[in-house]
């Protein structure tokens, strides 16, 4: 079968052949139709080698399609069955750790399983199982936003925008900082009070929770927007891996790190989804234009999420 595949650093991802997969215990074989591509495969292929636990490795770690073996022990599925596949923590994420979902096939732990409902597009329960469950998790489990919160994204990305739409579900006043100016109209169109160019411009602001999905010079800005005594930061985003934070800028405020999420938590995103409650940017793209979309997001290119397509 054909799988994209990380071979060392300083090398572009590679398309491969590889032997299909057959289903341990308690595992299923998923025949993949969409798989997102998110940045953090990016950052994977800039410092995998040597963090991953071998190479070659099949990246791809946002991942729906149909279910199309089972292995011993496996209750609760069936062949047929369409899933999302959720990096919960049950095993090591997918993309990184073991095989991931930039291929024909992947295994998954049937734990990991989160059930599509009906009608709902498949690029869409691919991207809501890395780019739904992690933002959303950061804004409404970790910073239980709520109605009457202030509330600040910094990135409005893959998971910027729907950590944006479900705030504003959840009643808050939502605030927006990117970069990218293309991307505000949609922004306004999810409900927000405002957006700026910069975090910086909310210093002082007395903002109840920002949630930082983007991880460059952002969080100490984050960190000045949030109120003394009640603010809360919620880091998400690691677009560089060492940032810093000015002492005495914390005291009195929380600053947590949110890391992916629970196959509920998807399965809620699902339902968004599905009642268009959501409607993230994305765009769909063949299997074989996996390599070319890498380098797009790498040049800070796309708008939203890409999807790729295939197996149909």
């Amino acid at each position: 079968m054909r799988a994209w595949q990380f071979e060392g650093s300083g090398k572009p991802i590679a398309l491969n052949e590889v032997p299909e997969p057959t289903p341990g215990p308690g595992e299923v074989v998923i025949d993949v139709k969409a798989s997102g591509l998110c940045h953090s495969d990016l950052m994977y292929m800039e410092i995998g080698e040597g963090t991953m636990p071998f190479l070659p490795m099949t990246q791809g770690h946002e991942n729906a399609g149909v279910i199309s073996a089972i292995g011993e022990g496996v209750e609760g599925w069936k062949v047929g069955d369409v899933v999302g596949v959720c990096s919960s923590g049950v095993r090591p994420p997918l993309g990184m750790f073991t095989p991931g979902g930039f291929a024909d096939k992947l295994v998954a732990d049937a734990r990991d399983l989160a059930r599509v409902p009906e009608g709902l597009d498949l690029s869409l329960a691919a991207l809501a199982t890395d780019a739904g469950m992690t933002s959303y998790h950061a804004m409404i489990k970790v910073g239980h936003a709520t109605t009457g919160m202030k509330v600040g994204v910094i990135g409005y990305g893959g998971l910027g925008q729907i950590g944006t739409r479900a705030a504003v579900l959840a009643g808050a006043e939502v605030h927006v900082a990117e970069t990218k100016e293309s991307v505000w109209d949609l922004a306004r169109e999810a409900g927000v009070a405002d957006v700026v160019r910069d975090a910086s411009e909310w210093a002082g602001q007395g903002f109840d929770l920002v949630v930082d999905y983007a991880g460059f010079d952002t969080t100490q800005k984050a960190v000045d927007a949030v109120k003394r005594g009640t603010g809360t930061v919620v880091q998400v985003g690691l677009g560089l891996p060492t940032f810093t934070i000015q002492s005495s800028s914390i005291l009195g405020k929380t600053i947590v790190g949110s890391l992916g999420g629970t196959v509920q938590d998807i399965e809620e995103v699902f339902g968004l989804l599905l009642d268009r409650e959501i409607e993230p940017a994305y765009t769909d793209i063949a299997f074989e234009e996996i390599g070319a979309g890498l380098e797009r997001l790498r040049r800070n290119e796309v708008a939203g999420r890409l999807v790729a397509r295939f197996g149909d």
